[in-house]
């Protein structure tokens, strides 16, 4: 599938700023910008690139500055807001189109001369080709100047106007970093100088620092003379940035047509193996991918849990692996990304962070361990392969006895078989926020999607347990326990739903997307009638057609808005704003009550019908983090999220 974006799409500047596009390499490496070529963000950029995969990224060319020579005409192409007192390049009122498929393309139209943009990131390296096609019919001699302003600097640092820029050869150098060029067009270095009044629309709006700043030091050139219309009318620019392995290592560059090649079988082989006969869910299979990264630590593979922001954790992964990698086919990548996992298992828990450099892995999550053992079980069903299973049964066995035992952040089995968790200022499960002292979501206690994991684990080990000699009846006791603790305590009678948290508090009997788990899971753990009346609490309460609201409305901590500075947009996250991977959840839970209909499949395929609007909003072809809860239209937060992203795929998964 293709997007394509006519000026209608960008009636305004502001409107050319809604929508960009992603593309990533595989090592934690990136490019982004709008659908008009600017950055919005300072996170935005042209080669984003990965030095130690998959967190330690530098921004190294920020954006491209365009001037295109006319005759005696001279106009900028590109597009940027440069502030108040600078003003803007305005390419976009001679854009006339933007194209996403695999890869950006941009079209200009000035005087007769057509310039056609392409960007294109290689995979698997810290790559990224340019290339401009010129038509020239204007009957003038028409120049196009490419100016890449630089940076070089760590990802969401700010450049320092004291950094120095050296050229040598074919190899640019800044900040400990060096990129080398290779062009068919003319190369001119130029005097070093600075551009430091870059406006950020969109980190404003989320409170963080407005403006940037970039350096200039060359600018790539192509001449096409007046043709008086004789063919050929035109000439093709092609520009290849590229990152050798060490700093000073010089890369054997690729050409432009190398690199699109590359990325177009890669994409096309993605799509393939996912075999989705839904265009949407090929789309999101192909999206998914760029979640997926190396980890050095570790030599195996990883999840980046989303784009700008985030780095891999442990809960987005194990969340995400299911639907990015399972659903589409990757059995490979899951299968190592699991084993990573089992090898960083301590004291039954997972790491929500893995260590980089002398930092020590943080495992300072409930849920990453359990939802392991439940990543496990969607695994062997997909693939059946029992040797996996029994090298991972010894690391499972490990986690619940853990868990019944105790291990740290205060999470252990009480004496009605449920799962307690956390203290004091730990928060262990997904709504994790905490402001200083003030933690908007505190769900100290029993919460109520880690009992529904804890019991699917139980369930899960009393299956498995041939894989380890064993007949699994302490299990199958364990789980009769957990079931009915849970329906005894967990269900709210007056409201018709679950409680979200057991902790003696008001926040027990909040309305919470959490609750959607305990039915959506493989093995229920409440009655069918039970089951039926969560989803319809969820639906009436928390469902939109982009995500699930994390209370509900009626709430008096409901907030509708999200934005603003930290604070104000932490003490909104988890009470109220719509996220979209518990959308995922909802699905599969109706599914599931209808017993998998074929009425229910199209009430669902309808449902979905709207993620089509949805790709083409915020960043193309993927999903974002979250909406607001009072009137979901504009996706925040991280613009292309990986749990968002692989739950929605399973639902497509269970409609094949």
């Amino acid at each position: 599938m293709k997007f394509v974006y006519g000026k209608q799409d960008w009636k305004t500047f502001e409107r050319g700023e809604e929508n960009c596009y992603l593309m990533a390499n595989g090592l934690g490496g990136f490019s982004s910008l709008t659908v008009t070529g600017s950055c919005s963000r300072n996170d935005h950029a042209v080669l984003m690139a990965c030095v130690h995969s998959p967190n330690h990224r530098y921004n190294m060319i920020h954006r491209l500055e365009e001037v295109l020579h006319v005759g005696n005409r001279k106009v900028h192409i590109s597009s940027q807001d440069n502030g108040e007192n600078n003003g803007r390049e305005e390419g976009w009122l001679y854009q006339t189109g933007f194209t996403y498929g695999d890869y950006p393309q941009w079209t200009y139209l000035v005087d007769g001369v057509e310039v056609v943009k392409t960007i294109a990131l290689a995979q698997g390296s810290n790559t990224v080709g340019i290339s401009y096609e010129i038509r020239n019919f204007s009957g003038k001699d028409v120049k196009l100047d490419v100016y890449p302003h630089l940076q070089f600097v760590p990802k969401g640092a700010l450049l320092d106007k004291g950094q120095e820029f050296v050229i040598e050869g074919r190899r640019i150098s800044a900040g400990g970093q060096s990129l080398f060029v290779s062009t068919d067009g003319t190369f001119r270095e130029l005097p070093l100088r600075f551009h430091d009044s870059l406006f950020y629309a969109y980190d404003i709006c989320d409170g963080r620092p407005e403006t940037g700043c970039t350096a200039v030091n060359h600018v790539v050139s192509a001449e096409v003379p007046a043709q008086c219309g004789k063919l050929p009318l035109g000439k093709t620019l092609h520009m290849v940035y590229g990152m050798g392995a060490e700093p000073d290592h010089e890369p054997e560059l690729p050409s432009m047509e190398e690199i699109i090649r590359g990325v177009e079988a890669y994409r096309n082989g993605l799509r393939k193996q996912a075999g989705f006969p839904d265009g949407t869910a090929s789309v999101l299979a192909a999206g998914a991918n760029q979640f997926v990264s190396h980890r050095e630590s570790t030599g195996k593979k990883t999840i980046l849990a989303g784009f700008p922001f985030f780095e891999d954790w442990g809960r987005d992964t194990m969340i995400a692996v299911s639907g990015c990698c399972l659903a589409t086919g990757q059995y490979g990548t899951a299968k190592s990304i699991l084993q990573t996992f089992m090898a960083y298992c301590q004291k039954g828990l997972m790491p929500n962070l893995f260590p980089e450099g002398s930092n020590a892995a943080r495992y300072n999550t409930v849920d990453a361990a359990l939802l392991f053992v439940l990543a496990v079980y969607e695994y062997y069903g997909k693939t059946k392969d029992g040797d996996f299973v029994k090298s991972a049964y010894g690391t499972m066995a490990e986690i619940v006895e853990w868990y019944e035992k105790g291990t740290d952040y205060g999470i252990k089995m009480d004496e009605d078989g449920l799962i307690t968790a956390g203290s004091g200022y730990d928060q262990v499960t997904w709504m994790d926020v905490r402001v200083g002292d003030i933690l908007p979501t505190p769900r100290h206690g029993k919460p109520v999607e880690i009992n529904a994991y804890w019991y699917n684990a139980l369930r899960i080990m009393e299956e498995f347990a041939p894989f380890g000699a064993g007949d699994g009846k302490d299990y199958g006791r364990m789980a009769e326990r957990v079931k009915e603790s849970f329906g005894a305590k967990f269900w709210n009678g007056g409201a018709g739903c679950l409680k979200d948290v057991l902790s003696g508090t008001e926040a027990d009997g909040q309305i919470r997307c959490n609750q959607i788990w305990a039915v959506s899971l493989p093995f229920s753990v409440l009655s069918p009638e039970r089951e039926r009346q969560v989803v319809e609490v969820v639906f009436r309460e928390l469902y939109t057609p982009y995500g699930l609201r994390t209370l509900s409305p009626q709430d008096k901590e409901f907030h509708a808005f999200y934005g603003g500075k930290q604070l104000e947009r932490d003490l909104a996250y988890h009470q109220g704003t719509v996220w979209v991977f518990p959308l995922g959840g909802y699905y599969l839970a109706y599914l599931k009550v209808n017993g998998y209909s074929e009425e229910a499949k199209a009430c669902v395929r309808r449902q979905l019908e709207v993620m089509d609007a949805a790709l083409r909003e915020g960043c193309i072809g993927q999903l974002p983090e979250i909406y607001d809860g009072g009137n979901p239209v504009s996706s925040k937060g991280c613009f292309a999220q990986a749990w968002s992203v692989g739950e929605l795929l399973r639902v497509y998964d269970a409609l094949r």
